[in-house]
Protein backbone atom coordinates (compact mmCIF):
# COMPACT_ATOMS: atom_id res chain seq x y z
CA UNK A 1 0.00 0.00 0.00
CA UNK A 2 1.40 3.60 -0.90
CA UNK A 3 1.22 6.34 1.66
CA UNK A 4 -0.35 9.03 1.35
CA UNK A 5 -3.03 8.08 -1.06
CA UNK A 6 -3.24 7.87 -4.97
CA UNK A 7 -5.91 11.43 -6.25
CA UNK A 8 -8.15 11.28 -8.91
CA UNK A 9 -9.69 14.08 -10.66
CA UNK A 10 -13.15 14.06 -12.05
CA UNK A 11 -12.23 14.20 -15.64
CA UNK A 12 -15.29 15.05 -17.78
CA UNK A 13 -18.22 14.37 -15.38
CA UNK A 14 -20.26 14.01 -18.59
CA UNK A 15 -17.83 10.97 -19.92
CA UNK A 16 -16.99 8.07 -18.53
CA UNK A 17 -15.08 8.86 -15.71
CA UNK A 18 -17.91 8.84 -12.94
CA UNK A 19 -19.07 5.26 -13.69
CA UNK A 20 -14.97 3.64 -14.05
CA UNK A 21 -14.03 5.49 -10.87
CA UNK A 22 -17.57 4.38 -9.18
CA UNK A 23 -16.60 0.45 -10.38
CA UNK A 24 -13.10 1.25 -9.60
CA UNK A 25 -14.00 1.73 -5.48
CA UNK A 26 -16.80 -1.14 -6.19
CA UNK A 27 -14.28 -3.94 -6.88
CA UNK A 28 -11.14 -2.37 -4.59
CA UNK A 29 -10.68 -5.70 -2.66
CA UNK A 30 -11.15 -8.28 -5.51
CA UNK A 31 -8.74 -5.39 -7.53
CA UNK A 32 -5.92 -4.57 -4.95
CA UNK A 33 -6.24 -0.47 -5.64
CA UNK A 34 -4.37 1.51 -3.48
CA UNK A 35 -6.35 4.02 -1.19
CA UNK A 36 -7.10 6.89 -3.33
CA UNK A 37 -9.83 10.12 -3.30
CA UNK A 38 -11.26 11.76 -5.74
CA UNK A 39 -11.30 15.65 -6.64
CA UNK A 40 -14.76 16.13 -7.73
CA UNK A 41 -18.35 16.97 -7.54
CA UNK A 42 -19.83 13.97 -4.98
CA UNK A 43 -23.37 14.50 -6.49
CA UNK A 44 -21.64 12.49 -9.49
CA UNK A 45 -21.11 9.22 -7.28
CA UNK A 46 -23.28 9.45 -4.45
CA UNK A 47 -26.53 7.83 -6.45
CA UNK A 48 -24.04 4.32 -6.92
CA UNK A 49 -21.81 3.67 -3.79
CA UNK A 50 -21.44 5.09 -0.58
CA UNK A 51 -19.46 8.70 -0.36
CA UNK A 52 -17.14 10.46 2.40
CA UNK A 53 -16.70 14.17 1.37
CA UNK A 54 -13.34 14.65 2.79
CA UNK A 55 -11.35 17.97 3.88
CA UNK A 56 -8.21 17.03 3.38
CA UNK A 57 -6.13 13.61 1.42
CA UNK A 58 -4.95 12.47 4.71
CA UNK A 59 -8.87 11.61 5.63
CA UNK A 60 -8.94 9.12 2.17
CA UNK A 61 -6.38 6.79 4.19
CA UNK A 62 -9.31 5.57 6.75
CA UNK A 63 -12.33 6.82 4.70
CA UNK A 64 -11.21 4.39 1.70
CA UNK A 65 -12.38 0.98 3.34
CA UNK A 66 -15.86 1.69 3.61
CA UNK A 67 -16.80 4.78 0.93
CA UNK A 68 -15.42 6.69 -2.04
CA UNK A 69 -13.53 9.52 -0.68
CA UNK A 70 -14.50 12.67 -2.75
CA UNK A 71 -12.55 16.02 -1.82
CA UNK A 72 -15.39 18.32 -2.73
CA UNK A 73 -15.49 20.85 -6.01
CA UNK A 74 -19.12 22.04 -7.31
CA UNK A 75 -19.91 21.77 -10.80
CA UNK A 76 -22.15 24.69 -11.83
CA UNK A 77 -25.76 23.80 -12.96
CA UNK A 78 -25.23 19.91 -11.97
CA UNK A 79 -28.66 19.22 -11.91
CA UNK A 80 -28.53 19.82 -15.98
CA UNK A 81 -25.93 17.45 -16.21
CA UNK A 82 -26.90 14.46 -18.48
CA UNK A 83 -24.62 11.69 -18.84
CA UNK A 84 -22.76 11.35 -22.27
CA UNK A 85 -23.68 14.84 -23.49
CA UNK A 86 -20.83 17.39 -23.14
CA UNK A 87 -21.43 20.13 -20.69
CA UNK A 88 -19.25 23.59 -20.72
CA UNK A 89 -20.52 24.81 -17.45
CA UNK A 90 -18.48 21.64 -15.99
CA UNK A 91 -15.74 22.93 -17.37
CA UNK A 92 -14.32 25.43 -14.78
CA UNK A 93 -14.80 22.66 -12.14
CA UNK A 94 -12.89 19.79 -14.85
CA UNK A 95 -9.53 22.34 -14.72
CA UNK A 96 -9.80 23.18 -10.82
CA UNK A 97 -9.89 18.82 -10.31
CA UNK A 98 -6.73 18.86 -12.06
CA UNK A 99 -5.16 21.98 -10.95
CA UNK A 100 -5.60 21.04 -7.31
CA UNK A 101 -4.49 17.40 -7.88
CA UNK A 102 -1.32 18.36 -9.37
CA UNK A 103 -0.86 20.61 -6.57
CA UNK A 104 -1.48 17.66 -3.89
CA UNK A 105 1.19 15.35 -5.50
CA UNK A 106 3.52 18.29 -5.94
CA UNK A 107 3.15 19.17 -1.95
CA UNK A 108 3.67 15.48 -0.97
CA UNK A 109 -0.10 15.22 -0.11
CA UNK A 110 -0.92 12.73 -2.95
CA UNK A 111 1.21 9.96 -4.07
CA UNK A 112 0.83 9.74 -7.35
CA UNK A 113 -2.02 11.74 -9.95
CA UNK A 114 -4.51 9.54 -12.13
CA UNK A 115 -6.53 11.58 -14.50
CA UNK A 116 -9.88 10.81 -15.60
CA UNK A 117 -10.32 11.48 -19.55
CA UNK A 118 -10.97 15.02 -20.23
CA UNK A 119 -12.67 16.80 -23.44
CA UNK A 120 -10.61 19.56 -24.62
CA UNK A 121 -13.30 21.15 -26.87
CA UNK A 122 -15.28 21.65 -23.61
CA UNK A 123 -12.69 23.06 -21.74
CA UNK A 124 -11.93 25.84 -24.91
CA UNK A 125 -14.74 28.11 -23.71
CA UNK A 126 -13.25 28.89 -20.36
CA UNK A 127 -9.64 29.55 -21.79
CA UNK A 128 -8.14 26.52 -21.66
CA UNK A 129 -5.26 26.47 -24.16
CA UNK A 130 -3.33 23.64 -23.97
CA UNK A 131 -3.12 21.01 -26.73
CA UNK A 132 -4.46 18.37 -24.01
CA UNK A 133 -3.95 17.15 -20.55
CA UNK A 134 -0.47 16.31 -20.32
CA UNK A 135 0.87 19.74 -21.59
CA UNK A 136 -1.49 21.40 -18.95
CA UNK A 137 -0.21 19.48 -16.17
CA UNK A 138 3.85 19.54 -17.34
CA UNK A 139 2.73 23.62 -17.03
CA UNK A 140 1.60 23.03 -13.69
CA UNK A 141 4.65 20.97 -12.41
CA UNK A 142 6.97 24.19 -13.53
CA UNK A 143 7.83 27.11 -11.60
CA UNK A 144 6.48 30.28 -12.28
CA UNK A 145 7.97 32.14 -15.44
CA UNK A 146 10.39 28.81 -16.35
CA UNK A 147 9.96 26.64 -19.29
CA UNK A 148 7.80 23.67 -17.92
CA UNK A 149 9.26 20.32 -18.47
CA UNK A 150 9.46 18.72 -21.17
CA UNK A 151 6.95 15.62 -20.77
CA UNK A 152 6.91 12.41 -22.49
CA UNK A 153 4.15 9.45 -23.22
CA UNK A 154 4.57 6.38 -22.28
CA UNK A 155 1.82 3.67 -23.38
CA UNK A 156 2.06 0.53 -20.87
CA UNK A 157 -0.11 -2.48 -21.81
CA UNK A 158 0.07 -5.69 -23.54
CA UNK A 159 3.82 -6.46 -22.02
CA UNK A 160 4.85 -3.37 -23.38
CA UNK A 161 6.29 -0.05 -22.38
CA UNK A 162 6.34 2.09 -25.80
CA UNK A 163 7.81 5.90 -25.52
CA UNK A 164 6.26 8.50 -27.89
CA UNK A 165 9.12 10.50 -29.55
CA UNK A 166 6.56 12.62 -31.49
CA UNK A 167 2.83 12.47 -30.49
CA UNK A 168 -0.10 14.50 -32.03
CA UNK A 169 2.06 15.42 -35.42
CA UNK A 170 0.85 14.60 -39.02
CA UNK A 171 3.26 12.47 -40.75
CA UNK A 172 4.01 14.81 -43.69
CA UNK A 173 5.26 17.21 -40.60
CA UNK A 174 6.99 14.68 -38.31
CA UNK A 175 10.63 15.82 -39.55
CA UNK A 176 10.20 19.23 -38.34
CA UNK A 177 9.85 17.87 -34.89
CA UNK A 178 11.86 14.85 -34.89
CA UNK A 179 15.33 16.89 -34.33
CA UNK A 180 18.69 15.22 -32.71
CA UNK A 181 17.98 17.37 -29.50
CA UNK A 182 14.17 15.90 -29.19
CA UNK A 183 14.92 12.36 -29.57
CA UNK A 184 18.02 12.61 -27.16
CA UNK A 185 16.13 14.14 -24.42
CA UNK A 186 13.11 11.65 -25.13
CA UNK A 187 15.56 8.80 -24.42
CA UNK A 188 17.32 10.46 -21.59
CA UNK A 189 13.98 10.78 -20.01
CA UNK A 190 12.63 7.50 -20.45
CA UNK A 191 16.38 6.32 -19.32
CA UNK A 192 15.73 8.13 -16.41
CA UNK A 193 11.91 6.82 -15.51
CA UNK A 194 12.96 3.09 -16.18
CA UNK A 195 15.18 4.04 -13.55
CA UNK A 196 13.26 5.99 -10.99
CA UNK A 197 9.59 4.69 -11.47
CA UNK A 198 9.74 1.34 -12.89
CA UNK A 199 12.09 0.26 -10.88
CA UNK A 200 14.74 -0.88 -13.85
CA UNK A 201 18.77 -0.34 -12.58
CA UNK A 202 19.97 -1.14 -16.41
CA UNK A 203 17.63 -0.28 -19.12
CA UNK A 204 17.37 -1.53 -22.45
CA UNK A 205 16.14 0.57 -24.78
CA UNK A 206 15.27 0.34 -28.49
CA UNK A 207 14.10 2.68 -31.31
CA UNK A 208 12.13 2.14 -33.75
CA UNK A 209 13.27 3.21 -37.28
CA UNK A 210 10.91 5.83 -39.22
CA UNK A 211 11.29 4.35 -42.39
CA UNK A 212 10.30 0.83 -43.61
CA UNK A 213 13.01 -1.73 -42.72
CA UNK A 214 14.67 1.04 -40.78
CA UNK A 215 15.73 2.54 -43.92
CA UNK A 216 17.55 -0.31 -45.22
CA UNK A 217 20.97 1.71 -45.19
CA UNK A 218 19.61 4.63 -46.65
CA UNK A 219 17.87 2.71 -49.49
CA UNK A 220 14.68 3.36 -48.11
CA UNK A 221 15.02 6.76 -46.36
CA UNK A 222 18.00 8.31 -44.80
CA UNK A 223 16.63 9.51 -41.60
CA UNK A 224 18.34 6.49 -39.61
CA UNK A 225 21.76 6.62 -41.10
CA UNK A 226 21.85 10.71 -40.72
CA UNK A 227 19.96 11.11 -37.86
CA UNK A 228 19.04 8.30 -35.32
CA UNK A 229 21.56 6.08 -35.28
CA UNK A 230 24.61 8.44 -34.83
CA UNK A 231 22.54 9.95 -31.55
CA UNK A 232 22.32 6.29 -30.58
CA UNK A 233 25.93 5.92 -30.59
CA UNK A 234 26.59 9.35 -28.64
CA UNK A 235 24.08 7.79 -25.99
CA UNK A 236 25.92 4.64 -25.68
CA UNK A 237 29.20 6.20 -25.64
CA UNK A 238 27.40 8.56 -22.30
CA UNK A 239 26.05 4.91 -20.80
CA UNK A 240 23.06 4.32 -21.97
CA UNK A 241 22.01 0.88 -23.41
CA UNK A 242 20.04 1.64 -26.36
CA UNK A 243 19.77 0.06 -29.59
CA UNK A 244 20.40 1.86 -33.45
CA UNK A 245 17.24 2.12 -35.33
CA UNK A 246 15.31 -1.28 -36.06
CA UNK A 247 12.91 -2.31 -38.23
CA UNK A 248 9.16 -1.55 -35.99
CA UNK A 249 7.71 -4.69 -37.88
CA UNK A 250 9.82 -6.86 -35.57
CA UNK A 251 10.82 -4.82 -32.66
CA UNK A 252 7.62 -5.27 -30.70
CA UNK A 253 7.80 -8.70 -31.04
CA UNK A 254 11.13 -8.83 -29.49
CA UNK A 255 10.45 -6.24 -26.83
CA UNK A 256 7.59 -8.24 -25.44
CA UNK A 257 9.89 -11.33 -25.91
CA UNK A 258 11.88 -9.75 -22.80
CA UNK A 259 14.84 -8.21 -25.24
CA UNK A 260 14.25 -4.51 -24.00
CA UNK A 261 12.66 -3.02 -21.30
CA UNK A 262 11.20 -0.31 -23.42
CA UNK A 263 11.12 1.12 -26.90
CA UNK A 264 11.00 4.87 -28.12
CA UNK A 265 8.80 4.45 -31.42
CA UNK A 266 9.16 7.91 -33.69
CA UNK A 267 5.48 8.45 -34.76
CA UNK A 268 2.12 8.66 -32.66
CA UNK A 269 1.05 5.41 -34.12
CA UNK A 270 3.30 3.34 -34.21
CA UNK A 271 3.91 3.23 -30.99
CA UNK A 272 -0.08 2.84 -30.28
CA UNK A 273 -1.08 0.16 -32.59
CA UNK A 274 1.23 -2.34 -30.79
CA UNK A 275 -0.60 -1.47 -27.23
CA UNK A 276 -3.93 -1.03 -28.01
CA UNK A 277 -4.17 -4.44 -29.97
CA UNK A 278 -2.54 -6.20 -27.50
CA UNK A 279 -4.20 -4.71 -24.36
CA UNK A 280 -7.35 -2.71 -25.71
CA UNK A 281 -8.86 -2.64 -22.20
CA UNK A 282 -6.31 -2.69 -19.87
CA UNK A 283 -3.21 0.19 -21.81
CA UNK A 284 -2.10 2.73 -19.51
CA UNK A 285 -0.91 6.48 -20.81
CA UNK A 286 1.75 7.53 -18.31
CA UNK A 287 3.71 10.68 -18.56
CA UNK A 288 7.65 10.51 -17.85
CA UNK A 289 10.15 13.70 -17.34
CA UNK A 290 7.46 14.99 -14.75
CA UNK A 291 8.37 15.67 -10.86
CA UNK A 292 5.09 13.70 -10.13
CA UNK A 293 3.99 10.81 -11.02
CA UNK A 294 0.91 10.59 -13.61
CA UNK A 295 -0.89 8.00 -15.24
CA UNK A 296 -4.23 7.97 -17.01
CA UNK A 297 -6.71 5.68 -19.23
CA UNK A 298 -5.88 4.92 -22.54
CA UNK A 299 -8.96 5.86 -23.70
CA UNK A 300 -11.24 8.96 -24.29
CA UNK A 301 -14.43 9.51 -22.16
CA UNK A 302 -16.23 7.65 -24.24
CA UNK A 303 -19.80 9.24 -24.33
CA UNK A 304 -21.55 6.96 -25.62
CA UNK A 305 -20.86 4.11 -23.44
CA UNK A 306 -21.54 6.87 -20.44
CA UNK A 307 -25.01 7.75 -22.06
CA UNK A 308 -25.51 3.82 -22.54
CA UNK A 309 -23.77 3.03 -18.85
CA UNK A 310 -21.64 0.10 -20.18
CA UNK A 311 -18.51 1.86 -19.33
CA UNK A 312 -15.69 -0.55 -18.74
CA UNK A 313 -12.95 0.56 -15.75
CA UNK A 314 -10.27 -2.28 -16.69
CA UNK A 315 -7.90 0.93 -17.79
CA UNK A 316 -8.64 3.30 -15.14
CA UNK A 317 -8.24 -0.19 -12.84
CA UNK A 318 -4.33 -0.65 -14.55
CA UNK A 319 -3.71 3.25 -14.40
CA UNK A 320 -4.21 3.16 -10.51
CA UNK A 321 -1.75 0.01 -9.98
CA UNK A 322 1.29 1.12 -12.19
CA UNK A 323 0.60 4.55 -10.35
CA UNK A 324 0.82 2.80 -6.79
CA UNK A 325 3.91 0.52 -8.34
CA UNK A 326 5.86 3.81 -10.16
CA UNK A 327 5.24 6.31 -6.66
CA UNK A 328 6.61 2.76 -4.70
CA UNK A 329 9.48 2.94 -6.43
CA UNK A 330 9.96 6.57 -6.64
CA UNK A 331 9.74 6.43 -2.98
CA UNK A 332 12.76 4.39 -2.74
CA UNK A 333 16.39 5.43 -2.51
CA UNK A 334 18.38 5.13 -5.82
CA UNK A 335 22.33 4.61 -6.14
Amino acid sequence: MVSPPLVLTMGDPAGCGPQITVETWRTRDMTGVAAFYVIGDPRLYEPHIPVTRIDRPNDAIAAFATALPVLPIEIDAFDALQAGTPFPPSAAATIESIRRATADCLSGHAAALVTNPIAKSVLYGVGFDYPGHTEFIAALCGPPEAASPRPVMMLVGGGLRVALATIHVPLMRVLDHLTPDLLEDVTQITHAALQRDFGVANPRIALTGLNPHAGEDGNIGTEERDLINPLAARLRQRGIDVSDARSADTLFHEARSGKYDAVIAMTHDQGLIPVKTLDMWGGVNTTLGLPIVRTSPDHGTAFEAAAEGTCRPDSLIAAIRLAQDMASHKARPHA
